[in-house]
């Protein structure tokens, strides 16, 4: 009971912006290999087949489902030769900076059903100019950050009336993936509370030094036994966890803001300068700047 509790307090402190939205026929141009977006991505297929991969795992696209890939989940997209879809991406924001997803990063498959169809239909109906087709559907040319703050503006166009109601259906669709057969992992279905304590301190102090004893602490375990603990729910051990969010936050502010690089560093918890960007580009494969001029140039 109290994990969806917690679960319900988090949806509330999230807020979602629509970026894009479109139906598109796509052929085998559509593939693209280790995507990582700073945004969510929403798929209906109503023809075709493709797939979404990561080392983690492999789905298949196919015509009668719906396919949520939350943000900074990496994502290969491929098409062989013929796939028909409905998109929605959309920017996620929380007074706390926790993402509704931090603990589910992985892609998700539900059958559709009649309103989710209707609820892509509608987005596409309130929202007919949000299509990628006059940039691209590659997404080294539409998730550059000029590019997305662009999208993300044109929400201060729409009339009250159509803003609302996008959001609303935005809402219903997200809350198809918001079940606890789906969403939460405990013991073997739900996360155990004390380690979705850990995250969210994770998530909310990652400008902070945090150790595994202080986490460990807060559980009332000892170290060891709660980074078993914490490996066996999430499969990676704390202190990777740790630098993977830190890494996560970077990246979303390298994207999305003129920060100097210290100050990004300090923000992110790091110690200096030169431990920042030795760890981003064993997280990214890419330096700080390079990863910053990728997202600035169009």
């Amino acid at each position: 009971m109290r994990s969806l509790i917690a679960m319900n307090k988090s949806v509330l402190k999230s807020n979602f912006a629509l970026l894009n939205t479109d139906h598109v026929k796509l052929n085998k141009n559509w593939n693209y290999k280790n995507v990582t977006s700073t945004f969510y991505r929403l798929y209906y297929i109503d023809g075709g087949e493709g797939k979404l991969y990561n080392t983690a795992d492999t789905v298949k696209l196919e015509e009668g489902f719906v396919y949520l890939v939350p943000s900074f989940t990496t994502c290969n997209y491929f098409c062989d030769s013929y796939l028909s879809q409905y998109y929605i991406t959309f920017l996620e924001q929380s007074a706390d900076g926790v993402s509704l997803f931090v603990s589910n990063r992985k892609i998700i498959k539900i059958k559709a059903t009649d309103d989710d169809i209707a609820c892509f239909k509608k987005i596409l109906y309130l929202n007919p100019n949000r299509s990628l087709q006059h940039v691209s559907y590659n997404p080294l040319v539409y998730e550059k950050r000029p590019m997305l703050k662009n999208f993300e503006e044109l929400n201060e166009f729409m009339n009250v009336s159509a803003y609302v109601e996008t959001y609303g259906v935005l809402l219903q669709l997200i809350s198809r993936f918001l079940t606890p057969e789906l969403f939460l992992i405990e013991d073997n279905s739900v996360i155990r509370s004390k380690l979705s304590d850990a995250i969210n301190y994770i998530q909310t102090n990652l400008q902070s030094a945090i150790t595994v004893a202080e986490l460990a602490r807060r559980a009332n375990h000892n170290p060891d036994y709660f980074s078993r603990l914490f490996y066996e729910s999430t499969g990676e051990r704390p202190l990777t966890y740790i630098q993977s969010k830190r890494i996560e936050r970077a990246q979303l502010l390298l994207t999305t803001t003129n920060m100097p690089f210290y100050e990004i560093a300090t923000e992110t918890g790091f110690e200096s300068l030169s431990y920042f960007s030795r760890i981003f580009k064993n997280i990214t494969g890419q330096t700080p700047s390079a990863y910053k001029k990728h997202s600035l140039v169009i």
